[in-house]
């Protein structure tokens, strides 16, 4: 076989296996969203310029929540063993305001260079390409993030999950935490759990297997609805923050008639209003 025989082979192999992609730039930003591509070589991760967050000092209501999150982020910033946590409850009630906060908080504590990777759902059974990233990035802290995590009646993405979290030989690198936001506590639907004890062949198992994901969390916080004492006080603090200038019975009126035209109370319901009241004011949410 002559020479450019051989050469057009290989120039052929290479573009059917392209070579592994170089190792991400991560001194850029502290934090990034994982982009998978169609093959590991194209897998990115994006640094993100200005990440959308609210400052810690104003998340009201979740006090126990905030202080245990923070602790665990702390910790593992710090290089000692933390538990990935499992954010689930009532939607609205801040949830992922306060992953990306505590966050912000211990980098700027503790001079740390914590990562912030976001994943979306669907692109958990990718994880393991992420993690062999991580695990290549052994002097770096990651705080893998995703984001209102759930799982329906026929998708398996959760048992990709669960191998990436706990199991297979190499488990979880040291230099890697998981966090997730969900409305469900066990990321399954009820109606889904209960199918499975009411039809099951073995009941007990067939549960097991559904809701084992979520024993994978270490740490659990239960995220409740507020009240509208509660409401009340976020937007105070919100509007005292941002220099916004309302007597209380004012805004007890106004937000309490906001309240009523969307139908719920909770944290996000009360930025909303804060946002529109704001606007109205000519007040810039800026601090």
């Amino acid at each position: 076989m002559n020479t450019d025989a051989l050469t057009r082979i290989a120039d052929a192999l290479e573009r059917i296996s392209p070579p592994p992609a170089p190792p991400p730039d991560l001194d850029g930003a502290d934090a990034y969203v994982w982009r998978p591509g169609e093959m590991p070589a194209h897998d990115t991760l994006d640094p993100v310029a200005k990440v959308n967050r609210v400052e810690l000092d104003l998340l009201q209501g979740i006090d126990r929540a905030r202080e245990t999150l923070l602790d665990n982020t702390r910790r593992f910033a710090k290089g000692f063993p933390a538990n990935n946590a499992l954010l689930w409850g009532a939607r609205g009630m801040g949830k992922s305001s306060l992953v990306k906060a505590a966050h912000a908080a211990v980098n700027a504590e503790e001079g740390a260079r914590l990562l912030l990777v976001e994943i979306l759902r669907d692109d958990i059974p990718t994880l393991h390409r992420l993690l062999s990233i991580v695990r290549r990035a052994a002097d770096r802290r990651f705080l893998m993030f995703c984001d209102d995590l759930s799982f329906d009646r026929d998708d398996t993405h959760y048992k990709s999950l669960k191998a990436a979290l706990d199991g297979g030989v190499e488990g979880r690198p040291e230099n890697a935490v998981f966090y997730a936001t969900s409305n469900r506590r066990h990321l399954m639907p009820r109606d889904m759990i209960e199918n499975e004890q009411r039809t099951g062949i073995n009941p007990a198992e067939a549960t097991e297997e559904k809701v084992s994901l979520s024993d994978r969390f270490g740490l659990w916080l239960g995220f409740h609805p507020c009240d509208q004492n509660e409401f009340l006080t976020m937007i105070r603090g919100y509007c005292d923050a941002y220099g916004i200038d309302i007597s209380d019975d004012d805004l007890r009126a106004e937000a309490i008639e906001w309240r009523q035209t969307r139908g719920a109370v909770s944290g996000r319901v009360a930025w909303q209003f804060v946002q529109d009241l704001a606007g109205r004011r000519g007040v810039s949410l800026t601090r």
